[in-house]
């Protein structure tokens, strides 16, 4: 196994260690008023949706995890098997890998061979080749591509980068590659001022992907022979990206430690397009098996359904005019930074 196979392996083993079902995070300190007359009725219809031109059974995808080795190779299988019975869009961990190892294709395409006609995003780093980046869209038929910045987790990871000069190659897959492109943080939120720079280059969608949920600093710090747990606690909170997001009036992602159906409500009702679960999926997948996760994402399509309803909702159009209050640590954060 390569140095990067491995890798990505030991990601998978630290994200399960370091899960917590429960964790807080921001989405607590966050609220929505509920009409007593709600005036609706449950339907699974109203969250339907369309991702990058397909229809999709809910707003709600299995966001980037893994690929590119053995282990990755059997979780893509099973996760595309759901995504199919499921009707849920599916994004792939980073494919960067297979610009130096090609061989490891398998394991993101078999995702693609589950689920033939659904929505796939491929993912890549900031510093991929626009030709070697579009190669990957079209090997996986894949219908957006993931973008990712992670700076913080390059700093923490022992073998990582630190050239950080991303712009122009961005720039330069803006113009190559062919389908939808996502920008999209890892963890550690998008702030407004990169969202307003990358706007007026021509990007049109993000993924912010905001603290609260796996936190790749502690994942790295695990693998680090030096002591970087200080990096664990810089991000920036999923609910603040999301607005930040909302307010350069972009169409956005919400994700970063969303755990429940009503997670996902409040992303949407924060203005998000989409929301991405990673890590409740993937240890429901590994702690159990793919019919314990396919059900588990069925009962959140019923249950964000009976959200809708009791919210006075009958789709997904008027969400973001839900009346919203915060506890006072996040709202002075948000009027700080706001």
């Amino acid at each position: 196994m390569s140095l990067r196979s491995n890798r990505k392996e030991e990601h998978l083993v630290l994200a399960q260690r370091f899960y917590q079902d429960n964790k807080q995070n921001s989405f607590d300190q966050m609220h929505l008023v509920r009409p007593a007359l709600p005036e609706t009725e449950v339907s699974v219809k109203a969250i339907q949706t369309t991702m990058f031109s397909k229809k999709v059974a809910a707003p709600f995808f299995i966001n980037a995890m893994t690929g590119g080795s053995r282990k990755s190779y059997l979780i893509n299988k099973k996760l595309g098997q759901v995504a199919a019975k499921t009707n849920i869009a599916l994004a792939l961990g980073s494919a960067s890998i297979l610009t130096k190892e090609p061989s490891l294709s398998d394991s993101f395409l078999i995702a693609r061979q589950q689920d033939p006609t659904g929505v796939l995003i491929a993912n890549v780093n900031a510093k991929t080749a626009a030709e070697q980046a579009q190669k990957i869209v079209t090997e996986l038929k894949a219908d957006a591509l993931q973008v990712h910045l992670n700076a913080v987790q390059e700093i923490a990871m022992p073998e990582g980068d630190r050239d950080f000069y991303w712009l122009n190659n961005l720039k330069k897959l803006r113009q190559k590659v062919t389908v939808p492109i996502i920008i999209k943080e890892v963890g550690f939120g998008l702030d407004e001022r990169t969202i307003h720079l990358l706007k007026n280059e021509g990007f049109k969608v993000f993924d912010v992907a905001g603290s609260g949920g796996t936190n790749f600093a502690q994942i790295e710090n695990a693998r680090n022979t030096n002591d970087v747990s200080y990096l664990s606690d810089i991000g920036l909170p999923t609910v603040i990206s999301s607005l930040m997001a909302a307010k350069q009036q972009v169409d956005f992602i919400v994700s970063g430690g969303v755990r429940n159906p009503l997670d996902v409500f409040k992303g949407l009702c924060l203005g998000g397009k989409a929301v991405g679960i990673s890590n409740v999926f993937l240890q429901a997948l590994i702690k159990h098996d793919v019919n314990y996760l396919q059900n588990l994402i069925l009962e959140w399509q019923e249950e964000l359904a009976n959200l809708l309803a009791i919210y006075g909702q009958n789709d997904l159009t008027k969400l973001n005019e839900i009346k919203k209050y915060y506890d006072l640590p996040l709202k002075i954060a948000i009027d700080q930074l706001l």
